[in-house]
C-alpha cells in the first residue's frame, strides 16, 4: 500500500511538472511571437538637447482610422514633422508637421484599405537642429479591417490551448510511460478549430479574404498554420488504432513550436500599389 501511494504521488508530481513545462514554453513562446512580430509597436525615448522624449509608433490600425503619431515631448522648444508614402508605391514622400497639444507633438496619417501599407519616419527640431526618432528604419504601419470580439478571442483561446496541449503532448511522448495519444486528441480538435475555422474568420475581417496562403498566396500566417495542420495530421495517421509511434507525436508538436515562433503577420498580406492608380491624400 506504502508502495502504492509512493507511485501515485511521483506519478503526480511527474505529470504536475509536465503541465507547469508545458505552459511556460507556451507563454514564453507567445511573448516572443508578439515582441518580435511586425505589428507590435516601435518603442523608444531620446535625450535631445536636455530634453527627453518618449514615443510609440504603430505599425497596425484599423480600416477607417487614420493611425496617430505620438511623440511625448514636454520641452515646447521642440517641433518636428513626419514624412510618409504608401508602402509599395511610386509616391513622392509627404510631409506634415507634429503639431503640439500639451505635453505632446502629433500628427496622423491617412487611412488606407484593408492591407495598405504606409512606410514613415519621424523627426524633430530645436535650435536648428533636427533628430531623426526612426534613425535605424523607417516604420511600416498595415492598416487591417477591425475584428469583432466574438472572432477574435475564441481564436486566440483556441490555438492557446492548441499549443498547450502541443506541447503537453511532446513531453508525454518523452516519457516511456506516458499517455500521449490523447492529448494528441485535444491537440488537434483545439488546433482544427482556431486554426482552420476561427483563423480564416479572423482572416476575412481583416482583410476581406479568408485564405491567403497556398495555393492563393504567400501569407507566413496562412501558410504556417497549413504546415502545423500536415503535421498533426501525419501524427494522427501514424497513431490512428491500436498504433502508436511517440516519434510522430513529438516531431508534429516540434513542427508547431517552431511555426508558431515564426512573428505573426510575418509576409502577410499587404496592397502593391505600385499595381494600382493614385496618390496619397496630401495634408
Amino acid at each position: 500500500m506504502a508502495n502504492e501511494r509512493f507511485f501515485n504521488w511521483s506519478l503526480a508530481k511527474r505529470k504536475g511538472l509536465m503541465w507547469f513545462l508545458a505552459i511556460v514554453i507556451t507563454l514564453a513562446s507567445a511573448v516572443y511571437q508578439r515582441m518580435t512580430g511586425p505589428t507590435y509597436p516601435v518603442k523608444g525615448r531620446m535625450n535631445i538637447e536636455g530634453a527627453v522624449v518618449k514615443y510609440k509608433f504603430l505599425r497596425s490600425e484599423n480600416v477607417g482610422t487614420d493611425a496617430p503619431v505620438v511623440v511625448v515631448a514636454p520641452d515646447t522648444q521642440l517641433s518636428g514633422y513626419v514624412r510618409f508614402k504608401r508602402y509599395k508605391s511610386h509616391d513622392e514622400w509627404s510631409q506634415i508637421p507634429l503639431r503640439r497639444e500639451g505635453d505632446k507633438l502629433i500628427a496622423h496619417l491617412p487611412h488606407q484599405p484593408a492591407a495598405g501599407k504606409i512606410i514613415y519616419e519621424v523627426a524633430l527640431k530645436k535650435n536648428g537642429n533636427t533628430y531623426v526618432l526612426t534613425h535605424k528604419e523607417p516604420v511600416i504601419i498595415r492598416y487591417k479591417g477591425a475584428v469583432p470580439w466574438y472572432a477574435l478571442f475564441p481564436h486566440v483561446f483556441f490555438m492557446f490551448m492548441g499549443m498547450l496541449f502541443s506541447n503537453r503532448a511532446a513531453l508525454e511522448a518523452l516519457d516511456p510511460e506516458g499517455q500521449f495519444k490523447k492529448y494528441l486528441y485535444w491537440t488537434i480538435g483545439f488546433f482544427f478549430i482556431g486554426g482552420l475555422l476561427l483563423g480564416p474568420l479572423v482572416q476575412k475581417f481583416a482583410f476581406d479574404a479568408f485564405w491567403t496562403g497556398v495555393p492563393f498566396g504567400y501569407d507566413l500566417t496562412d501558410n504556417k498554420t497549413l504546415i502545423a495542420a500536415i503535421g498533426w495530421a501525419i501524427a494522427w495517421w501514424k497513431n490512428r488504432g491500436e498504433r502508436q509511434s511517440r516519434k510522430w507525436i513529438f516531431i508534429a508538436a516540434v513542427l508547431m513550436l517552431a511555426v508558431y515562433l515564426i512573428p505573426h503577420s510575418v509576409l502577410g498580406s499587404e496592397i502593391d500599389y505600385t499595381k494600382l492608380e493614385g496618390t496619397i491624400p496630401q495634408r
